[in-house]
């Protein structure tokens, strides 16, 4: 076998091992949380298809990434992330706030390096919002999850006036 037929299997043999690998990958990567992300246990409730179906193209001046899993949005590269079918919240001690009409919850135990934690309060299936401290407007920012979550069944109250 000459040198040229051998740098020729050899080239094949290292393209047919990058695909390979490239292949792996891919799937690994379609398999994988994004953004650090898990699907919550309802995400599959109407209510998370039909929020999804109305994510904002823009949040904070920053457009919204492509996810592959249902009831996760993320916005900015990382800047907000979403998360659609959690099981609602027990009455806690954590601060509770409202925005147009919408109770949060901070989760002062979940905001932690430079991001803060924010869940709805009353609503099934519950939003999970993660915030960067690199946000520029974070009550803008709420104002549209706000909006956003609005939709979803209403049952309790955390604040007041709600």
């Amino acid at each position: 076998m000459g040198l040229r037929a051998r740098r020729r299997r050899a080239a094949a043999g290292l393209a047919a091992g990058g695909l390979l690998v490239a292949g792996v990958l891919v799937a690994r990567e379609l398999s994988s949380p994004v953004f650090g992300l898990r699907q919550g246990p309802l995400a599959k409730e109407p209510g998370c298809a039909r929020i999804a179906g109305h994510y904002p193209d823009r949040l904070d001046g920053d457009r919204l990434d492509p996810v592959t899993f249902e009831g996760l949005a993320v916005w900015g590269h990382g800047t907000v992330r979403l998360r659609c079918g959690l099981i609602p919240p027990a009455p806690t001690t954590d601060p509770c706030f409202a925005v147009d009409g919408v109770d949060w919850v901070l989760r002062e135990a979940g905001s932690h390096g430079g991001r803060k934690l924010l869940v709805t309060y009353g609503r099934r299936p519950a939003v999970e919002v993660s915030i960067a401290d690199s946000a520029r407007r974070t009550d803008t920012v709420l104002s549209d999850l706000s909006r956003l979550v609005a939709s979803l069944p209403l049952d309790d109250h955390c604040v007041s006036g709600g």
